[in-house]
């Protein structure tokens, strides 16, 4: 199997490095191509189809697509749209992003001159990667309904594509064969042929339960973009005359000569998010290395007292930021402070925690008001209503007598986001962990049961509209949040996004992180639990976005509860009062190695799978390495033995400078156990002995100046 490394290496070979601009276009054809990626596309002259006639790395073969395809579709009031459609070209004009796009912007009249659309096609340097959106114009004189949105409907040519490809999806993570039809889960979706060595990548940048991305389903052919109007959330916009809507947009990336899709899942694509994307991690001037959260085990029991004892434990750990969960408030909605557990309010227990050398966080549930606040009672017609019109709680059935979940298409947002400003801007707030149903629920499992039937809310004509429109507001409001604050660290949970242990590419453009899980199993299991779940969702999305609770400071394995969070975001609850001073000297080595590592290597931002260990599991060794691969200057490994009855395993590392040499040392104490060239790391690896059936190491790689 070809490294990393060398599919790197071969990449850049065989391509010829080519500068912006991307796209070049005549009147009846527009061609893509950025060295390494070329898709041509057949314009309409001046009238006529608009057709993907060819798209395929810029070297050698590619058999998936055939010389005509769709290439987009959506229906407008019932009528469908799509490339083989007649359609009048207007103009193609160049197209650039702030984060290095470039391409071209087609636009078109439609046959019945009801539709405008524009195609707006991207492409990055040294990436295989198209980017592409729809706008919808309405031209006519009533509002229309926008629905059933093919971003990108590719048509595969017979047999062997659909024969022997493999679909991965779940992230990348899922094999299977045709047919599939993809679900909230599947912001990355790879297809794959062995014998071809070459496959398709697709990223789906819809929210939520909005995403649809279909492999061989109705026919052979490759779609994604929004859900279809018979799915279970099916998206629908109204757009009003002489207005657009902008579809999300979805990316694309064709590959040959690679033997296995992990070789792309973990260099091109990784580096697509990481530098292109416009992902909130990458704006982020500091990123957290090490997290306290009170969740777990006190809940909501806490207090001034209790959140003094614990920030003063937590910083004597070494902790960098520490989150006061659930608990503080006077209710659900209103968001005042409870005058009885924090008498002197919220603003001295966080110049306290600044004190000590760490930033302080609050969990808010951003779409929840209690049925006793203020709020509902003084604005009833914010909240969202059931298909029966009564009020509703979206995130539990069994307390919606308790809660009343709010409707981001009314007043709602801006009244939450001034509570989320003054706590931020007036108190010193720099994390937020925002949390509970917004559009769907986690926990609910009848999709009736999502979105706002309400028909009297300006945001939302009917329920469908409400879905998407909902997802979009609460993005609007954590853009405006960090438009005030802009290094504000924004936990965006898989409850507020609307699906268990869900995390998308709409939620890391927005928002820096997504509390996962409530993992809480002290032992072996728990950290099995952690690294699996690291392992699945990366590095399809960014690990330093995997929030994983709630493994606690004061278990007895807790230094395996830390190797294994150290392949996501490092985030602990429990009691640290209860440490000893010798424990407490060892978290604090800890934290310093995280953080030094952070400053020395940038592991925050990457993460890779470890060449020859595979998905975590009972009886078997697994790893990951947080290598940076543009400095090529070293990063971490860790390695780890979850009950196999090997004790010695060789560790190869992939993504180093080959010719330059590193020394291997063992975290967190630095010991030196060897110096290797890159090539020798890649090659042959160094050797790591683990004697506890449940144990764990980490490694720093750093390159000898």
């Amino acid at each position: 199997m070809k490294t990393l490394f060398c599919a790197l290496f071969l990449n850049i070979l065989c391509h010829t490095v080519v500068s912006p601009p991307f796209a070049r276009w005549t009147t009846t054809e527009l061609i893509l191509n950025n060295g390494i990626v070329q898709r041509v596309i057949q314009l309409p002259s001046p009238e006529g189809h608009f057709l993907t006639t060819s798209y395929k790395p810029v070297i050698g073969e590619f058999k998936y697509f055939l010389p005509s395809n769709t290439d987009f579709q959506f229906e407008v009031n019932g009528t469908t749209y799509s490339g083989k459609d007649e359609w009048r070209l207007v103009e193609v004009k160049s197209l650039t992003d702030i984060h290095e796009g470039d391409g071209a912007a087609v636009i078109l009249v439609s046959r019945d001159k009801k539709i405008e659309l524009i195609l707006k096609f991207l492409l990055y340097p040294n990436l295989p990667v198209v980017r592409k959106s729809l706008v919808v114009k309405n031209l006519g004189n009533s509002s229309v309904s926008l629905e059933s949105v093919d971003v990108e409907k590719f048509n595969v040519t017979g047999y062997y594509a659909t024969t022997f490809s493999w679909i991965y999806s779940d992230y990348g993570r899922r094999k299977s064969i045709g047919p599939y039809e993809g679900n909230m889960q599947d912001a990355l979706v790879i297809v794959h042929n062995m014998d071809w060595q070459s496959g398709i990548v697709i990223g789906n940048e819809a929210s939520g339960v909005m995403k649809h991305t279909s492999v061989f389903w109705d026919a052979p052919d490759i779609c994604s973009g929004l859900t279809h109007k018979d799915a279970r959330f099916p998206f629908r916009k109204w757009i009003k005359p002489n207005e657009s809507f902008e579809t999300p947009q979805v990316f694309t990336m064709v590959y040959n000569n690679h033997k296995d899709p992990s070789e792309i899942l973990n260099t091109d694509l990784p580096d697509f998010i990481r530098k292109h994307m416009g992902i909130r991690l990458s704006e982020l001037k500091e990123k957290p290395t090490f997290v306290y959260n009170t969740w777990h085990p006190f809940g909501k029991d806490i207090n001034e007292k209790l959140i003094m004892e614990l920030a003063k434990a937590a910083a004597e750990a070494g902790m960098k930021e520490f989150v006061i969960d659930d608990g503080w408030q006077d209710n659900y909605g209103d968001w005042g402070i409870n005058k009885t557990k924090f008498p002197n309010g919220l603003k001295p227990v966080f110049d306290y925690i600044k004190s000590l050398g760490m930033k302080p966080g609050l969990w808010v549930s951003v779409g929840s008001a209690s049925s006793v606040s203020k709020v509902y009672h003084e604005h009833p017609e914010w909240f969202v209503r059931d298909k029966n019109g009564n009020f509703a709680n979206l995130h539990l059935e069994d307390a919606k007598d308790e809660i009343r979940s709010a409707c981001y298409s009314t007043g709602w947002k801006n009244y939450i986001k001034n509570i989320l400003l003054k706590l931020s801007l007036e108190y010193g707030l720099e994390y937020m962990k925002l949390d509970f149903s917004v559009v769907t629920s986690a926990y609910v499992f009848d999709h009736e049961k999502s979105g706002c039937y309400a028909t009297d809310h300006p945001g939302h004509q009917d329920h469908n509209e409400s879905l998407y429109v909902n997802y979009e507001r609460m993005w609007e409001l954590f853009d405006e949040l960090h438009a005030a604050k802009p290094n504000l660290f924004i936990d965006c949970t898989f409850e507020a996004m609307g699906g268990l242990q869900l995390i998308d590419y709409a939620m890391l453009k927005h928002a820096e992180g997504n509390w996962l899980s409530n993992y809480q199993e002290p032992d072996e299991s728990g950290d099995l639990r952690i690294r699996n779940m690291a392992w699945w969702r990366s590095p399809a999305v960014s690990a330093t976005a995997l929030v994983i609770g709630n493994p606690r400071m004061d278990d007895k394995g807790w230094e395996n509860h830390i190797k294994s969070l150290a392949g996501a975001l490092p985030i602990m609850l429990g009691d640290p009062r209860k440490l000893s001073p010798e424990d407490l000297k060892k978290y604090r080595s800890w934290a310093n190695w995280l953080h030094s590592m952070q400053t020395k290597y940038d592991i925050m931002s990457y993460r890779q799978d470890l060449q020859g260990f595979g998905e975590p599991g009972e009886g078997s060794w697994d790893g990951y390495q947080r290598i940076n691969s543009e400095t090529h200057t070293g990063g971490i490994v860790g390695v780890f033995n979850q009950g196999s009855t090997e004790v010695e395993r060789f560790v190869r590392v992939q993504l180093l400078d080959p010719s330059a040499n590193y020394r291997i040392l063992r975290a967190p104490e630095g010991i030196e156990i060897g110096r290797m060239t890159g090539k020798e790391l890649e090659d042959k690896g160094f050797k790591v002995k683990l004697n506890q059936k449940y144990d764990g190491s980490l490694f720093e790689i750093s390159q000898i100046k």
